[in-house]
């Protein structure tokens, strides 16, 4: 196992209701980011990338059982010997869609998922999908890590789950819009500096309908620090982060050895 993780965050726009393009587009940029000289050790996309945010289409555009995601991001995975984060999708399962991340190892298989927990009101997203129901833990590289989808990150309790499950790194997929950007970065900084680990946020670029998506993908190290930060454009922004940070953060300020759950646990 190695400490050393090489990251590639597909920073895209996303043509609401339109599948076809948007896997054109994440095939181009998946291509775009193992062509270098240096290959990312893990790969990631934004929210509902496949469909964008079509919520009065969605039951007849989702990807059924995310069969025809699973398939191409498989292959892609196996063949370029590299993890992925699926973004999320959505996704068509018992006759209700789900917002879901899959997650793929470098041998192509599916080796975790997450749907969303919490459903954003102010986009009428309750009305539309339905939530997920269980936590989203995975490994990368024998390394423990945490996802959430955009919405999540203003649940505290929940990062703070995943960080006392062994989580070092937490995944995030947005489609995060203006005028939040001030939110966006605090709640990521919170949630790296108070669970010590790093936040890895990838969030889509461009408009949609009335809203405004500004980009603005984070890598977050366990201090809280900016280690890479995208702007407003269509862009893959890379990092490298070193896994023993965490550790080394961990035993300076011992902030899960000093909790109280007896006190303040609901």
């Amino acid at each position: 196992m190695s400490d050393q993780l090489r990251l590639a965050l597909l920073q895209m726009h996303i043509e609401a209701g339109y599948p076809e393009a948007n896997f054109a587009k994440l095939s181009s940029m998946l291509e775009e980011a193992v062509s270098g000289e240096v290959k990312p050790d893990v790969i990631m996309f934004p929210e509902m990338w496949n469909t964008g945010y079509a919520l009065t289409e969605i039951q007849t555009i989702a990807d059924h059982e995310g069969e025809r995601t699973k398939t191409f991001l498989s292959a892609f995975s196996k063949k370029h010997n590299v993890h992925i984060i699926g973004g999320s999708i959505a996704e068509l399962k018992d006759d209700k869609v789900l917002n879901t991340i899959y997650v793929f190892d470098r041998e192509g298989n599916v080796v975790a998922d997450y749907s969303k927990i919490h459903l954003f009101r102010l986009m009428d997203e309750e009305k539309y999908l339905a939530a997920g129901d269980k936590l989203g833990k995975l490994e990368i590289e024998g390394a423990g890590a945490g996802m959430m989808i955009c919405y999540d990150i203003r649940f505290p309790e929940l990062a703070r789950k995943l960080a006392l499950g062994g989580a070092k790194l937490l995944f995030v997929p947005a489609e995060w819009p203006h005028p939040r950007l001030h939110h966006w970065r605090t709640l990521l900084t919170a949630r790296a500096i108070e669970n010590q680990m790093f936040v890895i946020a990838c969030n889509r670029m461009g408009k949609s309908g009335e809203a405004h998506f500004f980009g603005h993908s984070l890598v977050l190290d366990p201090w809280g620090e900016t280690i890479a930060e995208a702007g407003e454009e269509e862009t893959i922004l890379y990092a490298d982060i070193d896994l023993s940070l965490v550790d080394s953060v961990r035993s300076k300020i011992p902030v899960f050895e000093d909790r109280r759950p007896t006190i303040y646990n609901a």
